[in-house]
């Protein structure tokens, strides 16, 4: 079986006597430990595997190792190992999570629409975390922590 090299979080990391088409989700639970990218349906549809691709959400479950070797990716571990990344600071002060399940994937997810838009509306971050399942109804919640993850950033810029 081939080897793959890629980067998970800055590091550089090398999986042995995979197959091509082991998802990047297995990868990056079961042979690297990062437990916070979550399987939820394997199919690409509910979000919780979303970690970043150089800066944009991609759906883990669904991109196989062949396809993500050489790429560098960003799981919720590598945000930061303290919680202060601001939108893991947002997520805490607004008490976002009830079961706490799909809320890595939406944290990447409002990384990544940082990035593009630095003082997202309602709208864009509804359109961002459509797509993502939460069974908890914490919506209200989750617009308010990404406007505080945005007022964060701007601090820190």
């Amino acid at each position: 079986m081939p080897r793959f090299v890629l980067t998970v979080n800055g590091r550089r990391r090398e999986v042995d006597a995979a197959d091509a088409d082991m998802p990047l989700l297995w990868v990056l639970r079961d042979r690297f430990g990062l437990t916070g990218t979550k399987y939820g349906c394997g199919v690409g549809v509910c979000g919780a595997c979303t970690v970043l691709q150089g800066g944009e959400a991609v759906r883990s479950c669904q991109l196989p190792i062949s396809a993500a070797a050489g790429g560098r990716f960003t799981t919720i571990e590598g945000l930061s190992r303290d919680a202060s990344h601001p939108c893991q600071r947002a997520w805490l002060e607004v008490d976002v999570a009830q079961c706490g399940y799909c809320q890595p994937g939406m944290i990447l997810e409002t990384v990544a629409l940082l990035s593009r838009k630095a003082r997202p509306g309602d709208e864009d971050i509804d359109a961002a975390l459509d797509d993502h399942v939460c069974r908890c109804g914490t919506q209200q919640r989750l617009r308010q922590a990404v406007h505080r993850a945005s007022e964060l950033a701007g601090e820190t810029r």
